[in-house]
């Protein structure tokens, strides 16, 4: 965003002399966080260096605080040693006086909500590391950052890597959001885990910034914001802008040197360590829907960009815990360099420039574009470090009648995997054989061989096809009623879609209960499109033109239909599937734009200017959305952020200005339940994007968006659009129902191969409910296993173990011991550990 900002920082010029007027009647002495945002990456000119440490050397009185991507310190020390030494020196100094505090040590700068939790504490990890090579004895004491990089559980993180204090202003960059107005001069921040931060918050008092679509009156100390803060009790008051690398004024309020310069600059740590360390503080339980954050959301750029990150995501956490697995079974080397490399890519896909100014940069080098690269190098490594889990790699053209099943979860599980049929094996009917001679169904797909496998806890399973048979499930079928309509059903499910409708969705019901969850009374149609085509006759749904439906399988493992139809004109297709024992209803939908057709809000762009406060790509409610109308009365939302679930306190998603901006973020999933959470329907993601839901608007996943985006840029649609969701009907609450484990193995299926491992082995078994292991790494030859409580209740969870091991220590992130862990050593060879772990509370054991 630097070419942007420059503009904006070239034409506000004119306010420092009145700045530096800027004080209240009584002369109050206010505190100003100045400093620099940006990086090699984004925006960090060679001359920079040499910049910052000649406005250091000429301004004694100048504190700053930076922001700086750590990678750009390499660069730096290369192009201009002598400055680099120097500015090191002013490093040298990490107590409260010092004259620079680094305030962001995240890897990439990454806005945090729109990633998973795992990939935050990777940010931070890999972030520090770097920077602690490069600059010895530094200290990270506060996080601060120029954007809205915010998520509800940063107090854990923060806290376990060493950090005591943060800010959730943003001031001058709220471009992408901001957080809620609350509160004075500092609150103790609670996450969801119950763990707290000392902080300053966005104050009650700190106003969005009149004609701006980028600022909070704090962000240049105006006396309409210092006078307020005193007005309101702040003894202290704040304000803050890390200018963009690059930038040349300097000090950002003028003269740091004048005698009675009433606008003090400070770093975050002086701030709270010597300034505000006797100042009353509340506590403040932030909700995720606290953070206030927008981007163009179902644009395709967005949405393929999210796609793809995702992606990496899910690839690289199993790749490591699968790696982690050959290391406890067969002593394989840990692959450092390849798991650091594929991290650094998917860190610097993680960057918010990628998902707020896509379209940035030179053609063929986009942020986008950057994405694209970055994902790819990620993926690519995974594999190759997935396969280190067979002894021989897997060969997806080896002859063999055995199959090895990785399950990378700490939970067992039964799930349909896919291989290739053996040659031999073809054309004979087939069954599976398991470690016990258990036999079970299988099912042919073109060349694949199917089958449901019962896979043990972090660990293999092996299989044996054999010929045989058995009887078929009746209750997995697709089958065409005489009406005209189709049925699809399985075991828990009974689905009829209507190709009249479009493919509609008439009728899901859920068979223990026989509860029908489709209100079939809503106009939108259950599993439909609807958007307004602003420049192809206004509102259009799929349900209005009729489609073409065809069985594709109909059991006895997996039942599926392919719908082909037209929105808009547009052809689309999708197919629904429903698996034997799997609460999971699978939806694949593909798009076939040929050009850029308008959806969205309409908006004159002869007129449109980047500043009006109205966006519209703000307004879901005209996007393409697919929709879920629910029969459930009260309506109840739940959804997930990165390690934390929010009851959702919208009465509607809606919104349509810079001032009003809400909260409706789908990171993993969203669950909609009735007013007794009796009943209730997750709807779950292959990317992060918004969702719709209120009182006269079913829930909606938005699908896509073609018009005005931010700058007035035109986010246009260049090709077909691919989106993979799925939907869980089920009893109960998302906690009883088990929303996040059945996410969690969505995002994170087995892994099916040919050749038979050694024998079937189970390395962990986490028996509570709701604990998933969100990471397993092998450090220094010792194996770190993190576990995340994200359902049940606080408390002890016992994890039984079936390695061996010397010691199990309790670290926090930074890797500081926090004590050993008693173990119960059992007859059978294995041992329990317990551990006493909050709800959305993580853990990380080191076993030696």
């Amino acid at each position: 965003m630097q070419s942007l900002k420059n503009k904006i920082f070239k034409t506000l010029c004119f306010v420092v002399l009145t700045v530096l007027s800027g004080l209240s009647a009584k002369g109050q002495q206010a505190y100003y966080i100045d400093g620099y945002h940006g990086g090699i990456w984004g925006h960090y000119p060679d001359w920079n260096t040499r910049f910052i440490v000649d406005m250091l050397n000429k301004h004694p009185h100048w504190k700053i605080n930076l922001e700086i991507e750590p990678e750009t310190w390499g660069r730096a020390a290369v192009v201009d040693p002598k400055a680099f030494e120097e500015l090191k020196t002013f490093m040298n100094d990490q107590s409260a006086n010092g004259r620079i505090e680094y305030v962001s040590p995240a890897y990439a700068q990454s806005y945090l909500y729109n990633i998973d939790g795992e990939s935050i504490i990777r940010q931070f990890d890999y972030g520090m590391a770097m920077l602690k090579s490069q600059f010895p004895g530094i200290k990270f004491s506060t996080y601060s950052t120029e954007e809205p990089c915010f998520t509800s559980a940063l107090p854990g993180i923060l806290t376990s890597f060493g950090i005591n204090y943060t800010s959730l202003k943003n001031p001058n960059t709220c471009f992408g959001g901001y957080t809620r107005a609350f509160g004075g001069e500092l609150v103790n921040w609670i996450g969801p885990d119950g763990s707290a931060i000392l902080t300053v918050p966005r104050y009650e008092v700190e106003k969005l910034q009149p004609k701006s679509t980028w600022q909070t009156i704090a962000w240049n100390n105006s006396p309409e914001y210092i006078n307020a803060a005193v007005a309101y009790g702040i003894k202290h008051p704040i304000g803050m802008t890390l200018q963009d690398a690059g930038w040349k004024g300097g000090p950002f309020l003028g003269n740091a040197d004048a005698e009675q310069q009433k606008n003090k600059y400070t770093t975050w740590r002086n701030y709270f360590e010597n300034v505000v360390a006797g100042d009353k503080k509340k506590d403040w339980k932030l909700s995720q829907e606290d953070i206030l954050v927008s981007l163009v959301w179902g644009s395709q750029v967005t949405q393929q960009l999210a796609q793809r990150v995702r992606n990496a995501e899910n690839q690289l956490i199993r790749a490591e815990k699968a790696a982690t697995i050959a290391g406890i079974i067969a002593n394989k080397t840990w692959p450092k360099a390849s798991i650091d490399s594929a991290w650094r890519t998917l860190m610097l896909a993680q960057h918010h420039d990628c998902w707020i100014v896509p379209y940035n940069g030179k053609d063929g080098d986009t942020w986008a574009d950057k994405v694209v690269k970055w994902t790819f190098n990620s993926n690519n490594l995974s594999q190759v470090i997935t396969n280190i889990w067979i002894e021989k790699p897997g060969d997806a053209k080896t002859e063999s009648s055995q199959v090895t099943v990785l399950n990378t979860q700490a939970k067992g599980r039964t799930e349909l995997v896919s291989i290739l049929t053996p040659v031999s094996l073809k054309g004979k009917s087939l069954v599976v054989k398991d470690a016990a001679g258990k036999l079970s169904a299988t099912q042919v797909q073109g060349d694949s061989l199917m089958f449901l496998a019962k896979a043990t806890s972090f660990g293999y399973s092996t299989f044996d096809v054999v010929e045989g048979s058995l009887a078929s499930a009746k209750n997995m079928k697709a089958a065409k009623q005489a009406n005209g309509k189709y049925m699809l059903e399985s075991d828990l499910y009974r689905i009829v879609l209507d190709p009249e409708k479009g493919g509609s969705i008439v009728s899901l019901v859920i068979k223990q209960g026989n509860k029908e969850m489709v209100d079939q009374k809503s106009p939108n149609g259950f599993n439909t499109m609807r958007g307004n085509f602003y420049n192809n006759g206004g509102l259009k749904r799929s349900s209005d033109a009729p489609a073409q439906i065809t069985i594709i399988e109909s059991g006895p493992l997996r039942a599926s239909v392919l719908i082909k139809g037209k929105i808009a004109g547009t052809n689309f297709s999708q197919t629904v599937s429903l698996t034997k024992g799997e609460p999971v209803i699978d939806m694949h939908l593909t798009i076939n734009w040929k050009d850029n057709v308008g959806v969205g809000e309409d908006v004159d762009k002869t007129k449109y200017k980047w500043t009006d406060y109205r966006k519209p790509f703000y307004n879901d409610s005209n996007k393409l959305v697919t929709v879920f109308p629910l029969n459930l009365k009260g309506q109840k939302v739940y959804k997930n952020a990165p390690l934390d679930v929010t009851e959702s306190r919208l009465d509607n998603t809606f919104y349509n200005s810079w001032d009003s901006i809400k909260n409706t973020v789908i990171l993993n999933w969203v669950d909609v339940t009735d007013a007794n959470n009796e009943y209730g329907l997750a709807l779950f993601t292959d990317h992060t994007t918004s969702y719709t839901h209120g009182e006269n608007f079913p829930l909606g996943l938005v699908t896509q968006y073609s018009g005005m985006g931010l700058w007035g840029r035109n986010y246009t649609t260049s090709g077909p659009t691919y989106i993979h969701y799925a939907v869980m009907p089920h009893k109960g609450k998302w906690d009883v129902a088990g929303v996040w484990p059945a996410s969690a193995q969505w995002n994170e299926p087995l892994i099916a191969a040919s050749g038979k491992k050694t024998k079937t082995v189970s390395w962990l078994v986490a028996p509570q409910t709701g604990l998933t292991i969100s990471a397993a790494q092998i450090k220094d030859g010792k194996i770190l296993l993190r576990f995340f409580n994200a359902e049940g209740i606080s408390g002890r969870k016992k994890i039984k173990l079936n390695f061996k091991y010397n010691k199990a220590t309790l670290v926090s992130l930074n890797g500081r011991s926090i004590g050993n862990l008693l173990s119960t050593k059992h007859n059978d060879n294995t041992s329990e550990i317990d551990l006493t772990i909050p709800k959305f509370g993580f853990k990380t054991v080191v076993f030696e």
